[in-house]
C-alpha cells in the first residue's frame, strides 16, 4: 500500500524541560499519514534517543495562530527572544513537561502539505481497510 507520507525536517529548541538548565538544539521530523487523516506524527532525536508522539493535526493548524489543546499536547504561538515568529509545543507526560520551539515558516509548509493531501473537512477513513490491516497486523 502506497501512503502518501508527508514528512518535513526541521530543527527544534528544547526551550524548557524539568531540571533542565540550558536550552539544547534537537533534530524533528513531522509526519503525516494520509490514511489516518486526523493524526500527525513528530520525531524527536534526542541524546537518549527517539521520542514520538502522535498528536492531533488540528493543533498543528490552529496553534499557529492562537493557542490551542488541552490535554498532553499544547501548542501557540510565539516570538523566540531574538524575535522570530516560531510555535511552541508543550508536551505533558508522567516523567515531567517540555516546551520545544520550531521556526514558524517549518510548521507552515508541513501543515500545509498535510491539507494539500487531506483538506481540512474532508477526513475519512476507509473502515474496511483500517479493519483489514488491524487484522493483517494481528492487532485483533
Amino acid at each position: 500500500m502506497d501512503r502518501n507520507l508527508t514528512t518535513i525536517c526541521t530543527t527544534a529548541v528544547q526551550i524548557a524541560t524539568v531540571n533542565a538548565e540550558e536550552d539544547h538544539a534537537l533534530s524533528a521530523e513531522f509526519s503525516y499519514d494520509p490514511t489516518d487523516p486526523w493524526a500527525v506524527t513528530m520525531a524527536l532525536e534526542t541524546p537518549s534517543g527517539q521520542v514520538r508522539w502522535t498528536f492531533a493535526r488540528d493543533l498543528l493548524v490552529e496553534g499557529q495562530y492562537e493557542p490551542a489543546g488541552d490535554g498532553d499536547v499544547h501548542v501557540w504561538p510565539c516570538l523566540s527572544p531574538s524575535g522570530e515568529a516560531v510555535v511552541i509545543v508543550e508536551l505533558d507526560s508522567p516523567a515531567g513537561e517540555t516546551l520545544l520551539q520550531f521556526p514558524t515558516r517549518a510548521v507552515q509548509d508541513f501543515v500545509y502539505a498535510s491539507l494539500d493531501q487531506v483538506p481540512a473537512g474532508a477526513e475519512q477513513v476507509d473502515v474496511d481497510e483500517w479493519l483489514n490491516q488491524l487484522l493483517d497486523d494481528g492487532a485483533v
